[in-house]
């Protein structure tokens, strides 16, 4: 397989009050075409700001001081603005961790993904929102001609996580950043989402990032995986390595909590 994703010697830092917080520190790893990768980590150990700078979402006090991402042949952190909003949602699109605050409360789900088909595809309000109703169904939300019109309070917190995913793949982008999707769902709905976003995955033939300190969600999802402590890696590999054979005593701790949690 081909790298779509190529991240090489990434450093990006806080300056909080005069301070340097090496929040990522010469990280790199490369993703393949059709590659779901895990980055595993706790809270605070960079995962979300690898996100971020890919798709260069990094602003004061943050800063990216350093190295290259390559995505599918182009330097994103040598792209201007301007270069960068035809990428974001169109070619790389994120999920975060909470839906409700992710969507519009004054829009219906309809207008906000028909908004970015628009922006990115060119189509018309009609073609747009027939466009709509189907990442809807694809993401099986029953009744979907009608739930369009509704707004993201009235959809529980699994059904916005849907309606997310609908719209990060509306415009059909090569990768997927999907940063603790499910970390505020319940275990049931947890799985339903998982199992979707790895049937949509193989239906799309998706590069998929997910970020998460769930070591079991690593497990039935990824292939490969980096373990982020403090801003940098101290293990990668393919998962099943990783989890037989740890070097790191940070992840054997990651492991030791998969397997209590097991029992």
């Amino acid at each position: 397989m081909s790298n779509l994703l190529k991240v090489e010697n990434l450093s990006a830092y806080y300056y909080p009050s005069g301070q340097e917080i090496k929040a990522v520190d010469d990280v790199s790893f490369s993703l393949d075409k059709g590659e779901i990768f895990g980055i595993l980590g706790e809270s605070g150990s960079g995962k979300s700001t690898i996100a971020l700078s890919i798709m260069r979402l990094i602003y004061p006090p943050g800063k990216i001081v350093g190295g290259k991402i390559d995505f599918a042949g182009q330097d994103l952190l040598r792209l201007s603005e301007k270069q960068m909003v035809g990428i974001r949602g169109a070619k790389i699109s994120m999920v975060f961790q909470d839906p409700f605050t992710s969507l519009d409360p004054v829009f219906t789900v309809g207008d906000q993904i028909v908004e970015a088909i628009v922006l990115h595809q060119g189509l018309n309000k009609k073609e747009a929102w027939e466009k709509a109703v189907h990442m809807l169904q694809m993401v099986q939300i029953k009744n979907a001609g009608a739930r369009i019109k509704n707004y993201p309070h009235q959809f529980s917190g699994g059904m916005r996580q849907r309606v997310l995913l609908a719209m990060a793949l509306a415009c059909e982008p090569k990768l997927l950043i999907a940063d603790e999707p499910t970390t505020a769902l319940d275990v049931t709905i947890q799985a339903e989402i998982l199992s979707l976003l790895r049937d949509l995955q193989n239906k799309l033939n998706l590069s998929v990032i997910y970020i998460t300190h769930n070591f079991g969600i690593i497990k039935a999802l990824c292939k490969r995986v980096i373990v982020l402590y403090k801003g940098k890696i101290v293990e990668e590999g393919e998962v099943e390595g990783v989890i037989s054979n740890p070097q790191n005593a940070y992840t054997k701790r990651l492991i030791d909590c998969l397997e209590v949690l097991r029992k």
